[in-house]
């Protein structure tokens, strides 16, 4: 099984940018959409073969997830936990029958850390919801999650230590979420790899000269570990500031 996940930067936007023939060479059998910045009937797009569900936050233009799917899940879901985390449109969970499959967008701290404080209660709360999926069956956790994990996944990290995405606050809620039972399935295949991001800034040339950012993640639960087929980031892909990310599980 094949899995794609993208933070489009608008939809589109992005659909204007290749879209559709990334999707079709691709061939995944789920994509993951990030910050779609779209209403689902502005949704409008030929893509035979999926399923599709959307979800968008209450602020027209802002945030949003999706899931594009040829197999339909057993369930859907959008959202988790407290009112507080209901209106961004950061959250679509898919039931299949082997795993749950979690689309997220995670909260930027934003410039000088302002919203740091609602990033460390979103992040403690969505892994109590992770690991409560984890106790029913598997889960495959995936997107734009927002935070470079460990020095070698971004280009500059001594200038960029205490920076939104960097921080040691963030970083170590990653360390958590990885040591309640989660692998980080592109280090697990690749622990030492440097120079492979799945971000770059628009500004300063940045991903021509691949000053990037890997802040797009497939993460499992730990019992999926040998199921990992393949993982990769595919830089070749434009479209948005960031690139797809792949993971494959073996049957």
């Amino acid at each position: 099984m094949k899995l794609a996940s993208w933070n489009v930067n608008g939809l589109r936007s992005c659909l204007g940018k290749g879209f559709l023939d990334y999707v079709r060479a691709e061939d995944p059998d789920v994509i993951c959409l990030q910050e779609t910045k779209l209403q689902p009937e502005q949704a409008v797009f030929d893509l035979d073969g999926y399923h599709r569900y959307f979800h968008s936050a209450d602020r027209k233009g802002y945030s949003g997830t999706a899931i594009l799917t040829k197999e339909e899940p057993l369930s859907v879901t959008c959202d988790f936990g407290d009112d507080i985390h209901r209106h961004e449109g950061r959250i679509i969970t898919a039931e299949y029958p082997a795993f749950y499959l979690v689309c997220c967008y995670t909260p930027n701290s934003q410039d000088g850390l302002k919203r740091l404080p609602y990033r460390m209660r979103w992040e403690d709360d969505l892994r109590a919801y992770l690991m409560a999926l984890d106790k029913v069956k598997p889960v495959v956790y995936c997107g734009d999650l927002n935070v470079a994990h460990q020095e070698i996944d971004l280009k500059n990290p001594k200038s960029n230590r205490g920076n939104a995405g960097f921080s040691d606050e963030e970083r170590a809620k990653m360390t958590e979420l990885l040591s309640s039972g989660f692998t980080d399935t592109f280090r697990y295949l690749y622990p030492d790899v440097t120079g492979v991001y799945s971000w770059w800034s628009y500004r300063f040339h940045a991903r021509e000269n691949n000053a990037g950012w890997r802040i797009d993640y497939f993460i499992v639960s730990d019992r999926l570990r040998e199921r990992i087929a393949g993982a990769a980031i595919r830089t070749d892909v434009y479209g948005s500031d960031h690139c797809p990310v792949i993971l494959e599980l073996a049957d």
